[in-house]
């Protein structure tokens, strides 16, 4: 009886396997004839029940059957296996290898970065701020009069009436003060907004550095002195400059400070309009208003601030004309940096 059901299994696999096409129709034949629960398992299974005698000969064709199935799978797997080798693409050795194109900083990014190792060096910490600020923040604790013009609609991004988009980072500077005691010296990076019209020299939205320092008997002297040393650290050496009058609600006295530009040196050129002078940030002794929003003693404490536009500083110096470069990702721009 076992013999006739090895003799069936064998002439059923014999007349199936010929129409085994590709590999999952080769895994289903695995299945039904070579797992654990297929028909030569279960062959196995009715061996106990074979008589001693024809156990030997029925063992002789079960084994015959298994090896015969056997070698007929393998002999599939190892054709369709090949075959799909060949399908994959391969790679060839002897081809010139391919070029990697990597990404790089920006170059505002990087003129940032410059700028923080510069002021890390004269002994600044870094602080940052939230850019959604309050009119408290923003104006009031800088001493902006109600009146005073950058409260404007035209000039400020209001999103309600007493919170708004900042329009410096001045906002830090208070923050830091409210929460540590004089001696402060920090810079605050950041980005800023301004309701202004896109143009090749102005754009709605920019970053600003902005510094302080905060103690005892602090002059102009020294505002004077750190900025000079800035600016040959991150421009170079050799520069001439000047400090000329300004006006800012937040310090007194103000000023701006000039460079002779590096480009022409000092013989005129694009850059610095042939004036031969290049301005690069604004400063001051920071008012006594100020100081006392956030509870400094003015008789006690003096200080100096000071702030530039990173677009701007960028632009000088590596004599970049528009602005709105910056912000549209033209791959030919920034490749050149």
């Amino acid at each position: 009886m076992l013999l006739e059901k090895i003799q069936d299994i064998r002439n059923e696999f014999r007349k199936e396997f010929p129409s085994i096409k590709n590999a999952a129709d080769l895994e289903n034949l695995r299945i039904k004839y070579l797992s654990r629960n297929g028909l030569v398992s279960s062959l196995f299974d009715e061996m106990k029940n074979v008589s001693r005698e024809e156990r030997p000969s029925a063992g002789k064709e079960l084994n015959s059957l298994r090896d015969e199935i056997n070698a007929g799978f393998l002999q599939l797997k190892e054709k369709f296996s090949k075959e799909e080798s060949k399908e994959k693409v391969l790679i060839d050795p002897t081809l010139p290898g391919r070029i990697v194109n990597y990404g790089s900083t920006h170059i505002l990014t990087k003129t940032l970065e410059d700028i923080k190792a510069v002021f890390k060096g004269l002994g600044f910490s870094v602080y940052e701020g939230p850019e959604l600020e309050s009119d408290y923040y923003n104006f009031e604790a800088l001493n902006f009069q109600p009146d005073h013009p950058a409260r404007d609609m035209q000039d400020t991004f209001f999103v309600s009436k007493d919170f708004l988009l900042r329009t410096h980072t001045s906002p830090v500077q208070i923050r830091v003060m409210e929460k540590m005691k004089p001696p402060v010296r920090a810079i605050m990076p950041g980005r800023v907004y301004r309701n202004e019209a896109v143009s090749a020299r102005s754009y709605c939205m920019f970053h600003q550095v902005e510094g302080l320092y905060i103690d005892t008997d602090v002059t102009f002297a020294e505002l004077k002195g750190t900025l000079v040393s800035f600016a040959e650290q991150f421009y170079g050496e050799g520069l001439k400059y000047r400090f000329r009058a300004s006006y800012f609600p937040f310090t007194e006295p103000s000023a701006e400070m000039d460079i002779s530009c590096y480009i022409c040196k000092g013989a005129g050129c694009r850059v610095c309009k042939f004036s031969g002078w290049i301005e690069i940030l604004g400063c001051g002794m920071v008012d006594p208003n100020v100081l006392k929003y956030v509870g400094y003693d003015p008789e006690k404490y003096t200080g100096y601030a000071f702030g530039m536009g990173i677009e701007r500083t960028t632009m000088n110096k590596y004599g970049i004309h528009d602005i709105r470069l910056f912000f549209e990702n033209d791959i030919r721009f920034l490749k050149q940096f």
